[in-house]
């Protein structure tokens, strides 16, 4: 009788040291997959497909932050080297993204917080060639006074490799009519003999 209760607790003792060995094992198989599904989770989503226009349009919004934040190698990103800026002024148009580059250089030193609000864009595509429009207007502060304008820009892009530069930029203010007044002797507030280029060579001196 004490043979065969020995023999059955011997019989325990194995079992419960093999089911102590599957335990550890299958632990240590799952630690090791781990790792791999967390590098799985980890892998980017691809990218959402997007209309050309819709790239364009996006582009815009990044050269516009750009130019608001005074990151000039990020909006030389989506300008061509020989891009071409015209104003409303009467002026000769800026050619070459490092003469604008001196001209809005200039504009941040003037003009404090700049900010650009972009309205009604229209985006246009035909074969490697694009264009498009939208109005904007333009806020900031000169001499601790604010200071605002707003306008258009027509963009002309062409497609260079796998991405779209702006070779020309046309932005023009909208200078708004005012009922002539009898003129008062006051004190002259001096103005900004550089304006501010926005996106472009942009909004004129603020009116007298």
């Amino acid at each position: 009788m004490k043979q065969e209760l020995g023999g059955f607790a011997w019989v325990c003792r194995r079992t419960a040291v093999l089911i102590l060995v599957i335990l550890v094992s299958s632990a240590g198989a799952w630690a090791q997959k781990k790792p791999k599904n967390k590098a799985a989770d980890q892998t980017p989503m691809p990218k959402v497909p997007m209309s050309v226009s819709d790239e364009i349009d996006h582009d815009i919004g990044e050269m516009l932050a750009a130019f608001q934040l005074g990151k000039i190698e990020m909006m030389h990103k989506y300008y061509s080297d020989n891009a071409v800026f015209v104003s409303g002024a009467f002026a000769p148009p800026i050619v070459g993204w490092q003469n604008y580059v001196v001209d809005y250089q200039r504009s941040l030193a003037v003009f404090q917080g700049m900010q650009l609000i972009r309205r009604n864009t229209d985006v246009f595509v035909h074969g490697d060639i694009a264009w498009a429009s939208y109005q904007w207007e333009f806020l900031s502060s000169y001499q601790n006074k604010p200071y605002s304008a707003h306008g258009q820009t027509t963009l002309i892009l062409q497609k260079i490799g796998d991405g779209w530069l702006i070779v020309h930029n046309h932005t023009s203010q909208v200078c708004d009519q005012v009922p002539e007044q009898p003129q008062q002797p006051q004190a002259q507030t001096p103005q900004p003999t550089q304006n501010p280029a926005a996106p472009a060579p942009a909004p004129a001196k603020p009116q007298q």
